[in-house]
């Protein structure tokens, strides 16, 4: 399936990923922000992903992947690669329904999220030192073994799942929404937003938002063809890594991502402190991410509807400590 078709499909498959998921996860709340919009004079709100179970809006993917696969498949057994959020929605999604997994994590993975994933009864296996070769590892294991590989990011059932956010969004919102601003990472969760968003409200701006330490994307978009980088250390670890060869969010995000920003790990560091200062509620540095990335864009959206996707919670107390230091 190529693009063009894959676009075309994703806002059903969108609507039917939200019927699946229904009985399975509640709608998280879209929350007006009165400190933030005093601060910048845009009327902004906030999708809290980070109140999902899982504590991340990872949870919509794994799950929707996981309900279109037959018993046999969850019973053998599935494989998967993650930097923790992703991991931990597949096994929380696994003792859901009653299915087996082994989730690899690369080295230096938080040790939160690691600690989730064992807490719902996954099988855990350290390989790698960065989400790129952990994942291809993770992807010929599944091959080798006859098992389903479920893909973070690069997988249409996945996208689907991630893509509810908008379909939320676009019901909950009072108003229009002029701009969304979404963290991304290999892009699952701004493809399916996106696709749904252009759907239903082409007018609204959605803007991918990365670290400067970790933009892989970014730089894929810049020369146009997926590329690796040298990747720095982030608070935003949730959205670290590279794309994998051939990853179809690569042209998703290049078609319909309008505008792209980057954040310094001072900016992500700031929009953290601000959120648990002002929202009273733990995020996570990729959350961090989106929020930085309006707060450096807020001038040119005065007096306009902007939503910023808060898409986890997931963070360490050291890591916690450090932004709040």
């Amino acid at each position: 399936m190529n693009a063009h078709e894959l676009i075309s499909r994703l806002p059903g498959t969108i609507q039917q990923a939200h019927t699946r998921l229904r009985p399975h996860l509640r709608e998280t709340p879209l929350e007006g922000s009165l400190a933030l919009s005093q601060m910048t004079g845009a009327r902004v709100w906030l999708k809290l992903e980070n109140l999902q179970p899982t504590g991340s809006f990872k949870v919509r993917g794994a799950l929707n992947k996981l309900l279109s696969l037959p018993p046999e498949a969850l019973q053998k057994g599935v494989v998967t690669a993650s930097s923790g959020n992703h991991g931990a929605a597949v096994a929380y999604g696994l003792k859901k329904l009653g299915g087996r997994g082994l989730v690899f994590v690369p080295e230096g993975a938080s040790a939160t999220k690691l600690g989730a994933i064992r807490r719902y009864g996954a099988e855990l296996c350290v390989h790698g030192t960065s989400g790129d070769d952990t994942e291809l590892y993770a992807r010929r294991y599944a091959e080798t073994h006859g098992l389903v590989y479920i893909s973070p990011y690069n997988d249409p059932d996945v996208i689907a799942g991630q893509g509810t956010i908008g379909l939320e969004l676009t019901s909950q919102s009072p108003e229009p929404l002029e701009a969304l601003f979404v963290t991304v990472g290999g892009g699952g969760m701004i493809a399916g937003i996106a696709a749904y968003f252009k759907s239903v409200s082409p007018h609204t701006t959605i803007v991918g938002c990365q670290p400067e330490n970790n933009a892989a994307m970014w730089a894929s978009i810049q020369a146009g063809r997926i590329t690796s980088i040298e990747a720095r250390p982030t608070l935003s670890d949730g959205s670290a890594g590279g794309l994998e060869p051939g990853a179809i969010t690569f042209e998703l995000c290049r078609r319909l991502v309008d505008d792209w920003v980057t954040v310094s790990e001072a900016e992500i560091k700031h929009a953290m402190r601000l959120f648990l200062e002002t929202q009273h509620q733990l995020l996570e540095g990729a959350a961090g991410v989106a929020l930085a990335g309006f707060l450096k864009r807020a001038e040119r959206y005065r007096g306009r509807q902007v939503g910023v996707v808060i898409c986890g919670a997931n963070i360490g107390l050291q890591t916690l400590r450090e932004v709040l230091q």
